[in-house]
């Protein structure tokens, strides 16, 4: 367009003609991208040809069409540089190349953008980290120049396209303590803070400090304990500062997008703190203490407010002590989970959140070892806590003076500061930990591959404890992984408030993926190394949206049910079937089309440490229970004498049955130790019309052989979660399904198939 002409004039909304994107060339003329859906090319070509051809206007005798078509001086077909705003140098030259793309995108078209995302493996940044504008909606993608194009010019809903450069330096490092204040105070009175009456992050830390712009509102002073009087509760630990980073996580995430953002913000949670760390120069509790700590730090939270749900956020480990065998810290952790007590009575579970620890992070490039190098540390293994560890999405480094680094870990992989636990040894008899991983930053190295540096910008951004000098600061490594994992299940509780503990972690690890950068570096080791895959990665990366995912294309069902696993002459007792409600319409109308089924069971054990606990997982756990589906080509009355042994003559011959388990992720019978299995089928829709019945039964642990009648016939409780995902968006699956999966039976009736 020439210099002076206003984009605005190629807009027809009738024929929804827009302009997109707009920058100026060398010679100062307008270069526009015009949005032309693929059913309005007709009618641009006849505007075109109507001003070439058509009569005059009687007034002023000008052409038809003239306001729109005469201040356009080209056309061409656009490229990726047309919709490309930001600086050329900065776009990507090769097709490979990846980054993080600031997508505009029309705001109806969201939704499209992220299934065309989906199938050409790229990803887009969770709805949290988008910003919304009346007609936009900007989404973060991380995609190859190739994809990038791809997903450019196969749906025209892409209208402008930027780097994605939002990063905490602007926050952290440009802005001096004054304007770090107004922006935090500026936020503090667009969000809408939560009452009492909401789900809490208690936080077992260094304390939190309170006075922050940010917390207040959400962290009372009645709700800051202690286990030591004379610790206090202020945020001077080991490391001072570390709860109040902590809290800021566990209550905003990342503070870069809802800083960045103009609109109200709402939470549904707020925040608790125990302090569990001494000040400096106070003594250290041996480590013999560490379990009665934070056994007494979860009484003093729950003495408080005994109704209020929480998540018990740790981010404390025993420095480099490997949590390959279970110890009475770790042992302390489970009984609070199931509420183990010493009476006969129960106490509520708890859903704990608990960090995999931090590796070490060395100067020199030479020095910097494999995740693999370093061991999840203890209590981090024990079976019914959530354990999270790291990885990253941060490539971009904005700090000039590092403009010759680049990013140590690439977008997708795990972070430089994790730990994984591949070097427990006797896999099958140790928890697979961790489950989940989430943003821990990533570091810098420079060009020679000589230093190694962290920096803001590979950070995220979270409240600072100099609350009037620097209220934002960066913060990294597993500590801000477990907080925003602890975020996670707040939310969730606060969207699910019937649903137990057991059921909150079921759906975090339900709501996780592994990223393309982690499938690509693990699936070539198949099946029968399942553990290597989750020794790194956990279950992936976990989303609230997907979390909660009920779509038309996306069902999940719920199930909460107690069984007796044991009866009381040492036998198995109930054995739990679900008649699965297949929408068998929807099925059947994309037969050979891929579906993804995915299975999630969770759990809490009453642990049984010792000597033997480490080499057989049934002296360890309490009970077991393992999931397991008919098989395509398998009677019901096949599949119930395979799956449970009271079904059959002789209990030690499983019946022949032709086996289609090739199609599991992961090897069916899994792993045997840990307190939590998930596993994911994929096949044709029409085959899983004839998997349509589920088994949840009990396996080997202490109350079966080693405890007394009483404790042999208790009854315990379990979360099981079932979903079904299709690429066919025009598929409804949920359209027939409205309740929960909730029928089960023990081995002793007969059952009916139907729901």
């Amino acid at each position: 367009m020439r210099p002076n002409s206003n984009p605005d004039s190629l807009e027809k909304k009738r024929n929804h003609l827009k302009p997109a994107s707009a920058k100026l060339d060398a010679s100062e003329n307008r270069i526009v991208g015009l949005f032309v859906p693929a059913d309005a090319q007709p009618i641009l070509d006849s505007i075109l040809q109507e001003y070439q051809t058509g009569d005059l206007t009687e007034k002023g005798q000008n052409p038809p069409n003239k306001p729109f078509v005469e201040p356009i001086e080209a056309i061409r077909k656009a490229r990726l540089e047309t919709f490309w705003t930001d600086d050329l140098k900065a776009l990507p030259k090769k097709p490979t190349d990846t980054i993080w793309w600031e997508v505009w995108c029309v705001k109806s078209a969201e939704k499209e953008l992220e299934a065309l995302a989906d199938k050409l493996e790229a990803r887009c940044a969770p709805e949290e980290q988008r910003l919304a504008f009346p007609e936009h909606v900007v989404v973060p993608v991380l995609a190859s120049r190739a994809m990038m194009e791809l997903m450019l010019f196969a749906r025209f809903s892409i209208t402008e396209l930027r780097l994605a450069t939002d990063t905490p330096s602007f926050f952290v490092d440009d802005l001096n303590g004054d304007e770090q204040i107004e922006w935090t105070d500026d936020l503090a009175e667009r969000i809408e803070w939560p009452g009492s009456d909401v789900p809490a992050v208690c936080l077992l830390d260094s304390g939190v400090n309170r006075a922050h712009s940010l917390i207040e509102p959400a962290l009372s002073t009645a709700e800051l304990f202690s286990v030591r009087r004379e610790w206090g509760v202020d945020d001077t630990g080991p490391c001072p500062g570390h709860g109040t980073q902590m809290a800021g996580i566990a209550l905003h995430g990342d503070l870069v997008p809802r800083l960045a953002s103009a609109g109200p913000i709402q939470l549904s949670h707020r925040l608790e703190s125990v302090k569990i760390l001494p000040p400096p120069g106070m003594e250290k509790p041996e480590e013999r203490f560490y379990g009665p700590i934070t056994k007494s730090a979860v009484s003093i939270a729950e003495i408080g407010r005994p109704n209020r749900r929480r998540v018990f956020c740790m981010a404390v480990t025993n420095e480099d002590i490997s949590g390959m065998q279970p110890s009475t810290w770790s042992a302390a952790l489970d009984q609070e989970a199931a509420g183990v007590t010493v009476e006969d009575a129960r106490a509520p579970r708890r859903l704990i959140v608990v960090s995999a620890g931090n590796a070490p992070n060395p100067i020199m490039f030479r020095d910097v070892q494999p995740a693999d190098t370093f061991p999840i540390e203890d209590p981090a293994q024990a079976w019914n806590v959530v354990t999270v560890g790291g990885y990253t999405d941060k490539i971009h480094i904005a700090e000039p003076e590092l403009a010759d680094h680049s990013p140590l870990a690439a977008a997708g992989d795990l972070s430089p500061y994790t730990r994984t636990s591949t070097l427990w040894t006797m896999g099958r008899n140790r928890p697979l930990k961790p489950d989940i991983v989430m943003e821990a930053g990533n570091r810098a190295v420079d060009a020679s591959r000589t230093t190694v540096v962290d920096t803001a910008s590979l950070s995220v951004a979270t409240t600072g404890p100099e609350v009037d000098r620097r209220p934002l600061v960066p913060f990294r490594a597993t500590s801000a992984a477990t907080a925003e994992a602890a975020r996670l299940a707040s939310r969730l509780m606060a969207a699910n408030p019937d649903y137990w503990p057991e059921t909150i972690r079921a759906l975090m690890i339900h709501g996780a993926e592994w990223t393309d950068k982690m499938r690509f570096a693990l699936d070539p080791l198949g099946k029968t190394d399942a553990s290597k895959l989750l020794r790194h990665f956990g279950y992936g990366v976990p989303t609230f949206e997907r979390s909660v995912a009920s779509s038309e294309n996306h069902l999940a069902l719920v199930a909460q049910s107690e069984i007796q696993p044991y009866s009381a002459s040492s036998g198995f007792q109930d054995c739990h079937y679900y008649d699965l409600p297949w929408p068998r319409q929807a099925l059947e109308a994309i037969g050979d089309e891929e579906v993804k089924l995915k299975i999630t069971l969770s759990y809490f054990v009453d642990p049984n440490p010792g000597a033997l606990a480490s080499l057989d997982p049934y002296r360890y756990q309490s009970f077991g229970l393992r999931f397991d589906l008919k098989r395509r080509l398998e009677s019901l009355e096949t599949f119930k004498r395979r799956v449970n042994v009271d079904e059959r003559e002789d209990p030690k011959r499983k019946p022949p049955s032709q086996t289609d388990t090739d199609n599991w992720r992961f090897p069916i019978d899994g792993p045997l130790a840990g307190s939590l299995h998930c596993n994911e089928w994929t096949g044709p829709a029409a085959w899983l019309l004839a998997r349509n019945l589920l088994c949840v039964k009990p396996v080997g642990g202490w109350w079966k052989n080693r405890a007394d009648k009483k404790t042999r016939q208790q009854r315990t409780r379990y979360a099981l979660v079932v979903s079904v995902k299709t690429a066919n968006e025009d598929v409804e699956l949920h359209t027939d399904i409205n309740a929960i999966v909730s029928t089960a039976v023990p081995v002793a009736q007969e059952i009916e198939v139907g729901f």
